[in-house]
């Protein structure tokens, strides 16, 4: 088997695509840390179920745009920039979210456990991931 046989098999792109997204979902989780007013983390291990919803969310949001990522990439660097783009468009929207509820605080609210903040937050960053995965060409 020849180096470009063996970098082009199946087996060793999939374990390529799935260390390259599990750096860049890391990533991503520390830049979403760093927005919200609340630890995703120390909320979730308290049993906060509106965190773990919209990390939740994100961590989808962010595996689904890099799947359609992977599967129109041309190169390395262009999978790895339309997912993190991706990813800035989620925050973007959640930002968004903010904003068009001013009737409440939505960290506010996924921080006190509103399951319904937190599972509206989760749709949104599920749903729009289709739609910024389906743009990627």
């Amino acid at each position: 088997m020849s180096k470009t046989e063996f970098w082009s098999h199946p087996l060793v792109e999939t374990a390529g695509y799935f260390s390259t997204v599990v750096l860049c979902l890391i990533v991503s989780m520390v830049i979403f840390e760093i927005v919200t007013k609340y630890r995703c983390w120390d909320e979730i291990k308290k049993g906060n179920l509106a965190v773990a919803f919209a990390t939740g969310g994100k961590i989808f949001g962010v595996a689904n745009i890099f799947r359609y990522s992977i599967e129109q990439h041309n190169t390395l660097p262009q999978m790895i920039g339309w997912g993190l783009f991706g990813f800035t468009l989620l925050i973007f929207a959640y930002v968004l979210f903010e904003f068009l509820t001013p009737m409440f605080k939505v960290d506010e609210e996924i921080e006190k456990d509103n399951r319904s903040v937190g599972f509206i937050s989760m749709i949104i960053s599920v749903g729009l991931s289709f739609v910024i995965g389906a743009s990627i060409s």
